[in-house]
């Protein structure tokens, strides 16, 4: 039985998508929400947001590879944006197999993967498992070099049923007001919290972010990272030296891990730089992706 969140009050289906507009891929676990742009020819970029914001998050990003001449795609992780909300466990497992997926209905190869904080893990998993499909890899603020350290009362809300209980009650509130503290400039907030509301008026949004923190990604993924790092892929590193969802000391362990890897922290910017900061970001990215 689905827990009755009261504040979801619509269904995510044909019409409401439709009404929002968008492009979607019919995958083996559900539709998936995504949009590919810019020159057909040009070097492909994918774009993985992390565990509750979609993707508009790469918003400036994806527009300015779109305007580089890249071939760019971003989509929403399953259970968020207008992606749907399948009935199954969260783990690293579903959200892997989603981008294998959706990479192989639109035919990409030798694509530089790009992961922002829970995106970390995801794209690490998936080049632990399919190298082949990958030839750059970019992190920024990942997540999984440690377990993400979470409030006495996030703890609680990954008990059945009293979490339900809690998310339902509290849940919306607390989660819009979460989100402020990714961002280091109070001037963005507003409008990034606006977009953020969007994906929780549909059913399902709740379930899917509950399931994800039981169902471990949100723990450690250092032995991915280890893994990966024996691959020596090109790999570019941003971190938010102000960030207060993975803490920037992460950034020392994750170098152990992937000693290879370009490193640039980002001054007075919080969990998300590229967003913050894209007049440093951009050229950085751009630079290393054409290298």
């Amino acid at each position: 039985m689905t827990f009755p969140y009261l504040d979801e009050t619509k269904e995510l289906n044909d019409a409401a998508r439709k009404e929002a507009g968008g492009t979607f891929a019919a995958l083996s676990k559900g539709l998936t929400h995504y949009e590919l742009s810019g020159n057909p020819n040009g070097k492909p970029v994918v774009l993985v947001h992390g565990f509750s914001v979609p993707y508009f998050i790469f918003d400036t990003t994806f527009e300015f590879l779109v305007n580089s001449g890249f071939r760019v795609l971003r989509y929403d992780l399953f259970g968020r944006g207008l992606s749907d909300r399948p009935r199954v466990d969260y783990d690293i497992h579903l959200f892997v197999d989603q981008l294998k997926d959706l990479l192989d209905a639109l035919k990409l190869r030798n694509v530089s993967l790009l992961g922002l904080s829970m995106g970390g893990p995801i794209t690490a998993s998936f080049i632990d498992q399919y190298p082949e499909y990958v030839n750059k890899h970019v992190l920024i603020d990942p997540a999984g070099t440690q377990r993400i350290k979470l409030s006495a009362l996030l703890e609680v809300v990954k008990l059945p049923i009293v979490g339900e209980f809690i998310l339902g009650l509290f849940g919306s509130g607390n989660m819009v007001k979460g989100i402020a503290s990714d961002l280091y400039d109070p001037g963005l907030v507003g409008y990034f919290q606006s977009q953020f509301k969007i994906q929780m008026q549909y059913k399902g949004f709740k379930q899917a972010i509950l399931s994800t923190m039981r169902n471990g990604m949100l723990e450690s993924f250092y032995d991915t990272y280890i893994r990966i790092g024996k691959l020596q892929k090109p790999t570019l590193l941003f971190w938010g030296k102000e960030d207060n969802t993975v803490p920037f000391d992460d950034s020392k362990m994750l170098l152990t891990a992937l000693p290879h890897s370009e490193f640039h922290p980002i001054e007075h910017c919080g969990h998300i730089p590229h967003y913050e900061k894209s007049e440093i970001v951009n050229p950085i990215l751009m630079e290393f992706l054409t290298r």
